[in-house]
């Protein structure tokens, strides 16, 4: 297991381009959130590396890894700890290629088991699994059932659920082997992010 993944918790995903951005991470950091993920689909690529650049120095502060959506070389580019990547986005060799052995690769599974087995064999640090619930970020997402995670786990990797997740749903899939909760409306379009992720962080330490 990566060392920078034994810590479970909030895989916190941001939802830019928004003009409090730095603001509202800064304030799911303190809430305590365990992973810090810069999703942002735009192609203004030099706002990007700037936010990027920014936001790795910040979760730096916090302790927190931070890892780009889906770009291997803006990840590179802003020194980030590392990427998570979708069935469109590379594979994960070449990824490690790039990004060197002690970067954290993230490879999203959807609903399918084969696919995550193929993803740790070829040396994934993480697996992410979902849409488990209807997500307003993803509203036509593939479904994954609570037994995926079961029956990913003698895989040995951390996994990640995502996908219309709230604290009042998470708790059977921490139940069965999640190891983080990824959310992106679910802290970044609360009115109190901090106090949204307190929540997610929470569940981990009852």
């Amino acid at each position: 297991m990566h060392p920078h993944l034994t810590r479970h918790g909030l895989y916190a995903i941001s939802d830019g381009p928004r003009p409090d951005l730095f603001a509202a991470v800064k304030a799911v950091l303190h809430g305590g959130a365990a992973l810090l993920q810069y999703r942002d689909k735009t192609t203004d690529s030099a706002r990007r590396a700037f936010e990027a650049r920014a936001l790795r120095e910040l979760c730096a502060r916090f302790e927190v890894p931070f890892i780009v959506n889906d770009d291997v070389e803006l990840a590179l580019a802003v020194g980030a700890d590392g990427v998570h990547l979708g069935e469109d986005d590379g594979d994960v060799a070449a990824a490690r290629a790039r990004l060197g052995a002690g970067a954290i690769i993230g490879a999203s599974c959807y609903d399918s088991l084969g696919r995550a087995r193929q993803l740790a064999a070829a040396g994934a640090d993480y697996l992410a699994f979902g849409a488990f619930f209807p997500s307003p970020t993803k509203p036509n997402a593939r479904r994954a059932t609570l037994d995926l995670l079961s029956e990913a786990k003698p895989l040995g990797l951390p996994l990640v659920a995502i996908g219309g997740i709230t604290p009042d749903n998470a708790p059977p899939l921490i139940e069965v082997g999640a190891d983080f909760l990824a959310a992106i409306s679910g802290v970044f379009a609360q009115a109190d992010p901090e106090a949204a992720a307190r929540h997610y962080a929470a569940l981990y330490t009852k």
